[in-house]
């Protein structure tokens, strides 16, 4: 008797786990039909997000590229000069320094941590199980009144100091829409080492057929959000590549 019932306990715990794991599939499939459909995302081949950020005052506008190539930008209009942050040119990782105005390279292991995500654009969730990404379906969490799937996604990891580090971000995709409006994940490194970054997304509009958010908020958890928004889309805009190069100065 004890054998059946183990053995029953077995089926049903293998049930379960077949179940949990389709499910997250279909919540993702959805999200990807929801926003425009995996032919139209795979087609995209770069975008530029124009914003504006409220600081001290002032509203400062600011245009982020993301490219398929893994090339990345963001522009910063500040008292008549141009910033750029975050840039990546498909082999250097570079910033501006906002003291002596003169671009530098990132650290190595920044750079290698950014790397690991080359390869997301447009989405992490599009072909994720190719990317060598898994996910898990951690079950349902309202967040800000709305009722929300949590999902796990692990991703390759980091190496920090020479130890190797996981790379996990919990999405919250909205359980009527399907569409994410939280993604929170461990900071691992600088002074908010061990807290949790978290990133809201709201007003979902439609840009050519795709849906993108128009309203973000970005922040650690429990400290406060930055708002950020989006006043302009563009897909596959024209940008000449010298902008991504970095250029040492003697």
């Amino acid at each position: 008797m004890k054998k059946i019932t183990l053995l029953f306990v077995l089926i049903a715990a293998t049930c379960f786990t077949t179940s949990y794991a389709q499910t997250a599939d279909e919540i993702i499939n959805k999200y990807l039909k929801a926003t425009g459909g995996v032919e139209n995302w795979q087609k995209l081949e770069g975008v530029k997000m124009s914003a504006k950020v409220s600081q001290g005052g002032m509203e400062i506008p600011l245009d982020i590229f993301n490219l398929k190539d893994g090339r990345q930008m963001t522009m910063i209009s500040l008292q008549g000069k141009v910033i750029k942050q975050g840039v990546y040119d498909g082999t250097t990782l570079w910033s501006t320094n906002f003291m002596t105005m003169k671009a530098e390279k990132s650290d190595a292991e920044t750079t290698e941590m950014f790397k690991t995500g080359l390869g997301d654009f447009p989405d992490p969730f599009l072909n994720y199980a190719a990317k060598g990404y898994k996910l898990e379906l951690i079950g349902k969490e309202t967040v800000e009144g709305t009722e929300t799937f949590k999902i796990k996604l692990t991703k390759k990891p980091f190496t920090i100091e020479g130890k190797t580090e996981e790379n996990v971000s919990f999405y919250f995709f909205d359980a009527e829409e399907f569409i994410p409006i939280m993604v929170e994940s461990e900071i691992k490194v600088g002074p908010a080492k061990g807290k949790i970054s978290q990133i809201t997304m709201s007003d979902y509009q439609e840009v050519s057929g795709l849906f993108f958010p128009f309203s973000l908020g970005q922040g650690v958890k429990g400290m406060g959000s930055q708002p950020i928004t989006l006043t302009k889309i563009e897909l596959n805009p024209k940008v000449d590549p010298k902008e991504f190069v970095f250029t040492e100065e003697k």
